[in-house]
């Protein structure tokens, strides 16, 4: 069912504003009354979804100008069309100053009313529609999104939270996998400058001759192959954010051009002769000792120092392991939502499992477990023979040692996966990542039929 939009008319002249609102009612619109300034504040108060209003200028209580300031702090996406029996331009100007949608007079531009009511509607909507889209991205990669109640990455997240209103440069260090940059894309959805763009680059994956030109952009002919202009990824994220992972991995000249920028906010472009300007805020990551690969020479010191104006440490899986089940348990629901699947939970064993993992390749490699388990699953729980076989081979305490033999859920696994490919051995091979040899040897000392 569509719900009509909602328009309130504030008029002290009972025979106008009844004939305003039946000319309004009858385009399709839900309508309000009220004759002085203390009801429509009441009703504005008690009506949150009120879209649009039209209010008189002279109400026997206030003026309906002055009425814009109390609106718009009761709710942010109405609409005002102003009216008045005797129009001023003073009047006029004032009013669209302080955020009225339009302004007319009495008579003379009655029928101007309804076509202003569209428009005040068409931008009530699109008003709407961004918020919509804003808190889908908030939620989607804002401070809400990083899954976790540990002490560790409670005290990691309070970190980030008093940077991100900031324009300060942000250093992320820590291990491959951690979720780098998930946290730098919630430090930038929770700063002035969300509305502008977000760019992650991994310097790491560029050739050192290409990154130059990734980052800064080129003039055409300024190489071989530069067949015309190129923006580079700081002009994109500009008034915005550039997210620089595995700096490392950037060479020492680029290194000194990058510290230029984030002193000058400007650089040349290759084959260019004059600067460029631009307005970006910089969160670079790490997974090295960068202080350490500057005393060694590997990594400028000024530039360390300059990127470590906040660091930022984000803790190992294996630091924060009471996060393993709540982690585990969002990326079930993801999984089993994408491949169309009704599994709901994993056994205590399954848990068990994960949580005294190491976990080397952090939340990224637990996600790829998950994903695993979910596409091998035939039940509505995830069991603990749907694990790879390095999670089921990682070091065992005496009490779990008793509870479960890993050789028979070596066993389990091998005829699960098996029963999967049903009987292929080379398939089987390549889903555990052992050779068919290895196969073969497991599945005679296990005496798996052939």
């Amino acid at each position: 069912m569509v719900t009509k939009p909602n328009i309130l008319v504030i008029d002290d002249e009972d025979k106008f504003r009844q004939l305003l609102s039946r000319i309004i009612a009858l385009e399709g619109f839900n309508v309000l009354q009220a004759t002085n300034v203390a009801q429509g504040v009441k009703i504005i108060q008690q009506e949150k979804n009120i879209d649009v209003i039209l209010t008189d200028v002279k109400l026997p209580d206030g003026n309906g100008i002055d009425l814009l300031e109390k609106i718009h702090a009761i709710n942010h996406f109405c609409e005002i069309i102003v009216m008045t029996a005797f129009g001023t331009i003073h009047d006029g100007v004032k009013a669209i100053k302080l955020g009225a949608f339009d302004y007319f007079t009495k008579g003379d531009d009655n029928d101007q009313i309804i076509p202003a009511l569209n428009r005040a509607m068409d931008k009530v909507k699109l008003q709407k529609r961004i918020y919509e889209l804003e808190n889908k991205l908030e939620s989607k990669f804002g401070f809400d999104s990083i899954i976790g109640s540990s002490e560790q990455i409670k005290q990691t997240l309070v970190l980030a939270q008093k940077v991100a209103p900031t324009d300060s440069t942000v250093l992320l260090e820590g291990e491959t996998g951690v979720g780098k940059e998930l946290f730098a894309q919630a430090i930038h959805y929770a700063s002035p400058r969300r509305n502008n763009s977000f760019v992650a680059v991994n310097c790491s994956s560029f050739a050192k001759d290409f990154l130059e030109s990734e980052l800064f952009g080129h003039k055409k002919g300024s190489f071989t192959g530069a067949y015309e202009d190129k923006k580079g990824l700081f002009e994109e994220a500009n008034e915005g954010t550039i997210f620089l992972d595995e700096m490392g991995e950037m060479n020492l000249d680029l290194q000194a051009k990058l510290l230029r920028v984030l002193e000058t906010q400007s650089f040349i472009k290759l084959g260019d002769t004059k600067p460029t300007q631009v307005n970006v805020r910089v969160i670079a990551a790490t997974n090295r000792d960068l202080k350490s690969e500057a005393e060694k020479e590997h990594f400028r010191l000024d530039l360390y120092y300059r990127l470590a104006t906040f660091k930022i440490r984000i803790p190992s899986l294996k630091e924060r392991r009471d996060d393993i089940e709540a982690l585990a348990k969002h990326f079930l629901g993801v999984y089993a939502v994408k491949m169309k699947k009704r599994i709901s939970s994993f056994d205590k064993e399954f848990l068990k499992y994960l949580k005294k993992n190491d976990w080397r390749g952090n939340i990224r490699e637990l996600k790829n477990c998950i994903e695993r388990a979910v596409i091998l699953a035939d039940d509505e729980c995830l069991t603990v023979d749907l694990l790879p076989m390095e999670v089921l081979n990682c070091e065992t305490s005496p009490e779990d040692s008793t509870a479960t033999s890993l050789a028979n859920m070596d066993k389990i696994h091998i005829q699960k996966i098996l029963g999967l490919t049903k009987g292929n051995k080379t398939k089987t091979a390549e889903l555990l990542g052992i050779g068919l040899t290895t196969l073969y040897r497991k599945m005679e000392e296990y005496h798996i039929e052939k």
